[in-house]
């Protein structure tokens, strides 16, 4: 039984677009992109769907993102516009803040793509990175036109990973899907506690030195000089970070004890310094030369930073 692209009903706005519906879509392909801000995922697939709106949209693609929060602070419509402008997002994006297109769709990933054909069915679907040839392929049979790829080439935490190299998982620093904490004494649950870092961290292992509160999503930062340290194995290091009550707070990263150099990723500079001013995924390291073992740690310049998860590359 082919499944019908359902209503996008209930998105709590639509950005670069009137709200779309099945009669707005009919006769054209649909390329529907589930995303969420903070995903790294989403970010190094980004170029290829926004290089697909642009090259099919004469031929009668119309690529609908649809932004379905993962954390809490997602939820901020002005977060997502910024998002938007960053990526040079300009296809429409319904904002799906109650999971009502997620559900609509039975999705479970970011990011997840539906191709959906002029009379409406979903013909494919795909969810993770890659398989980007074949994508473009199954869109290109459904637009009825026959062309070379489109050129891709992700920059900053739009390229791609080194999975050659990438040895460390994505972690969560919260409560509720945390692991790997390495701090002496374990973690204290929504309570204010004063940290510290374990003589050393073995691989893929964290911990965090200050005076910290460990939540159900997050670690937030409750004194000035609080730190977090990750042994990692890849060529990026990403966080995804978050201001506490609107406050921006300089941050620090060192490596293996000293500044970055060459090494420091595209939202911090040589000497290591960088500014946490909105929710959003900081890309911390970008290893210039081989890659190896590295220990990150970062030390936050004000109190309220809430760290939610790393990401590598």
């Amino acid at each position: 039984m082919a499944m019908h692209l359902p209503p996008l009903n209930g998105a709590a706005e639509w950005l670069n677009s009137e709200p779309l519906g099945p009669a707005d879509l009919r006769g054209r392909v649909v390329l529907v992109n589930f995303w969420t801000l903070t995903c790294i995922n989403w970010l190094r697939q980004e170029p290829y769907v926004r290089a697909w709106s642009q090259a099919y949209r004469d031929d009668g693609l119309v690529v609908v993102g649809v932004h379905t929060p993962e954390f809490s602070f997602e939820h901020d419509v002005d977060g997502v516009r910024r998002a938007v402008a960053a990526r040079a997002i300009d296809y429409p994006v319904a904002v799906d803040n109650d999971y009502a297109i997620w559900r609509a769709l039975g999705n479970q990933y970011w990011p997840a793509l539906y191709f959906v054909d002029t009379d409406g069915v979903i013909r494919d679907e795909h969810f993770g990175e890659g398989r980007y040839e074949e994508s473009e392929r199954v869109l290109q049979q459904l637009l009825g036109i026959e062309r070379a790829p489109v050129p891709v080439k992700g920059l900053g935490p739009e390229a791609e990973a080194d999975w050659g190299e990438l040895r460390t998982p994505e972690t969560y620093l919260g409560f509720s899907r945390g692991e790997h904490f390495a701090s002496p004494n374990g973690p204290a649950l929504d309570e204010r506690r004063a940290y510290e870092l374990p003589e050393s961290l073995g691989p893929n292992q964290w911990a965090l030195a200050g005076e910290w509160t460990i939540g159900s999503e997050s670690v937030v930062a409750d004194r000035a000089g609080g730190s977090i340290a990750f042994r990692f194995h890849g060529r990026d290091a990403h966080l995804v970070l978050a201001p506490g009550a609107g406050r921006s707070s300089p941050f620090r990263v060192l490596l293996d004890g000293e500044a970055p150099g060459p090494s420091h990723g595209v939202d911090v500079d040589e000497d290591g310094n960088g500014v946490l001013q909105d929710g959003r995924l900081y890309q911390l390291v970008r290893q210039a030369g081989a890659v190896r073992e590295r220990t990150l740690e970062i030390t936050f310049g004000e109190p309220g930073a809430q760290a939610y998860a790393f990401t590598f590359g």
